[in-house]
């Protein structure tokens, strides 16, 4: 693994800032010569792992679209994140963009695949390898580019660069772009092993193939690109013709809902499973103590034992990753500064697994009243606001709220990291979010929690949180895709197409996951609520019960798994979640009593329906080609 991480950081970089490294001199691919490139088959080997570069680093919270929906707001405003969920991205200002780099990596596939047989004494065992990995990040690449442009320009080949430019390529319809990616997919897979360990972890796999060939049918599925006339009926190519589909095809659902039941199937028949934790695994991080907490928190981070995760990204995030980001402040090196939004906050279950304002034991008008801790509750002590008590096992593994525990180590009770901390045993701190809090803002105009919360996920227990300790961080594959994500796509496409019995099917999945996030079943959970569901029958199809509830389920088991910014825009609910105002606690106040008050906080927060559904294609790429349309309203 460390050799990828190496090669896969240098690529990236080289790609990035379009200059060439001392080990490999082929980014950009069109200044190296064929002889420097493919000289050797270590050379070769460099190459392929170039490509790999090209993906976009979704652990560097800094710089990643993904972090831009509505789970999290940071105090960090000079970050491209932040800025572009203002809403001020332009097609000349284009804050994130991909599209320039993912095109690039295309074309660095096509220049291994054109070279690779002429590399000396290389084998062909290893160039089937190598063109069968490229063949799937080919796929990759251009599904990365229908999630944020839609219809797209398919590069079937090595594009010739003097190409005039009355010849260049132009885009293609939405649903042809899908079908012609899939084909990739599936291609590539019958050539790729299933599973990778060791030094190749991280590389292209059959399962990794079939994941993201149903996450892509997900996506065309969806309200925003299945039939979607309201915003798409004048979207045409130059020849006039529709880029986007305009007639509802329910039968899509069904070819999702197959697509990731065929991923599931042959993952698990791989190996792969749920993470599930036993007692004494782990047992140099005893914290949380909670053995579901434990399984939850330690998902995708036991890299030694996890075989959930099916697609990982191996390289390091250093200082702009999210466990510094995360920690409680420390100013040698964590930030304090991932907060969830007070609707990621909400958006968590209670005890019982039902929404808060739909579990009749909970006190929904009264949840920011100031409260104890229940007598042995395992997730904080002192008092609370009644919003953090009874919730269910997720928030409590991922969540860090007034007076709960944040689970992190230090080097010795003499050498806290936060001056005013207070702690258990050296292994979870108590975080106190008042102004003059270990976790407060103390006069700082930046590296605080906005909202009074901090976010746990993805932090490992294992973080040596210390004043010696600079940018404390624990490496780990951070996952692209897992087994859960599958699971909610099978429910989420079966509860749409609600035939044949595939509804029913699709709950088993969805009540597994809540089984493994230590919760009841859908319907033995909604049989109690204040709008009881007694029965699946008339609850299915996209606009039933069954659809809102699985959408919320995978808002919260994904949360901040890149997931969440794309989902609200495929749904076209983008105008209710990204368009409204960001709220939190007092976090002003000196005390709890005057932190149990909602603020509305002052960051700006703008969606602009429909144009900003899909993201613009740079002004200069449609400027330079005739043959191009640029995505609509920009």
């Amino acid at each position: 693994m460390k050799k990828i991480i190496k090669y896969l950081f240098l690529a990236l970089f080289a790609g990035f800032t379009m200059v060439s490294c001392d080990f490999l001199d082929v980014v950009p691919a069109e200044k190296a010569s064929d002889k420097d490139a493919f000289s050797s088959p270590k050379a070769a080997e460099r190459f392929l792992y170039s490509c790999y570069g090209y993906i976009p680093q979704i652990n560097m919270v800094q710089t990643c679209l993904d972090f831009s929906g509505d789970e999290i707001i940071s105090p960090f405003t000079q970050e491209s994140y932040v800025k572009f969920a203002e809403g001020v991205y332009t097609s000349g200002n284009l804050i994130i963009s991909y599209w320039n780099d993912l095109f690039l990596g295309i074309r660095q596939c096509y220049l291994l695949k054109k070279n690779i047989t002429s590399v000396p004494r290389i084998d062909q065992a290893t160039i089937d390898s190598y063109v069968a990995q490229a063949d799937f990040l080919i796929a990759y690449f251009h599904m990365l580019l229908i999630k944020c442009y839609g219809p797209v320009v398919l590069v079937k080949e090595l594009p010739v660069l003097d190409t005039p430019k009355d010849n260049l390529l132009g885009r293609t319809s939405y649903d042809e772009c899908v079908q012609w990616t899939c084909d990739m997919f599936d291609d590539a897979a019958r050539r790729l092993p299933a599973t990778r360990t060791g030094s190749e972890y991280g590389l292209a796999t059959s399962v990794a193939a079939k994941a993201l060939k149903a996450r892509l049918l997900l996506y065309a599925a969806s309200p925003l690109f299945n039939g979607n006339t309201e915003y798409y009926s004048d979207f045409v190519n130059t020849d006039g013709s529709s880029l986007m589909p305009l007639s509802y095809d329910e039968n899509k659902w069904k070819k999702a809902a197959d697509a990731a039941l065929e991923a599931i199937n042959l993952a698990e028949s791989n190996g792969y499973s749920l993470y599930e934790m036993r007692e004494g695994d782990l047992s140099g991080y005893p914290e949380p103590q909670d053995l579901t907490q434990r399984t939850l928190r330690f998902t995708f981070m036991d890299k030694d034992n996890s075989k959930e995760v099916l697609f990982a990204e191996t390289r390091k995030a250093g200082a702009y990753g999210l466990q510094p980001k995360s920690l409680p402040y420390l100013s040698d090196g964590s930030w304090n500064g991932v907060a969830p939004t007070l609707t990621m906050v909400e958006r968590f279950y209670t005890k019982n697994g039902l929404p808060i304002d739909e579990d009749p034991e909970f006190d929904y008008q009264n949840r920011f009243s100031v409260v104890p801790f229940p007598d042995g509750a395992t997730y904080g002590e002192g008092q609370t606001i009644k919003l953090n008590v009874d919730r269910e096992p997720r928030f409590y593994a991922w969540i860090a709220f007034q007076n709960g525990y944040y689970e992190c180590q230090t080097e010795s009770k003499e050498n806290a990291y936060v001056a005013k901390a207070e702690r258990a045993e050296g292994k979870k701190w108590l975080t106190d979010f008042t102004e003059q809090g270990n976790c407060g803002k103390q006069g700082r105009n930046n590296n605080y929690s906005k909202t009074g919360y901090l976010n746990k996920k993805g932090v490992h227990p294992g973080v040596a949180a210390s004043k010696s300790q600079k940018e404390p961080s624990k490496d780990y594959p951070w996952p692209v895709i897992r087994l859960a994500e599958l699971y909610l796509s099978y429910a989420e496409a079966c509860i749409a197409y609600n035939k044949d019995g595939y509804l029913e099917k699709g709950m088993v999945k969805l009540d597994r996951i809540r089984e493994r996030a230590g919760l009841l079943s859908v319907k033995d959970s909604w049989k109690n609520a204040k709008n009881p569901i007694v029965s699946y029958e008339g609850n299915g199809g996209l606009n039933g019960k069954l659809t809102e509830i699985v959408r919320q389920e995978r808002m919260i088991e994904l949360y901040l798994e890149q997931q969440n910014f794309w989902d609200i825009r495929r749904w076209k609910l983008g105008d209710k979640y990204f368009n409204v105002p960001v709220k939190g606690m007092n976090i002003d106040a000196t005390d709890i009593n005057g932190f149990a008050t909602v603020k509305t906080l002052p960051d700006v927060r703008n969606f602009d329906t429909p144009r900003q559904y899909l993201l613009p294609i740079p002004a200069a790429e449609v400027s330079k080609n005739p043959n191009m349309v640029q995505n609509p309203n920009y």
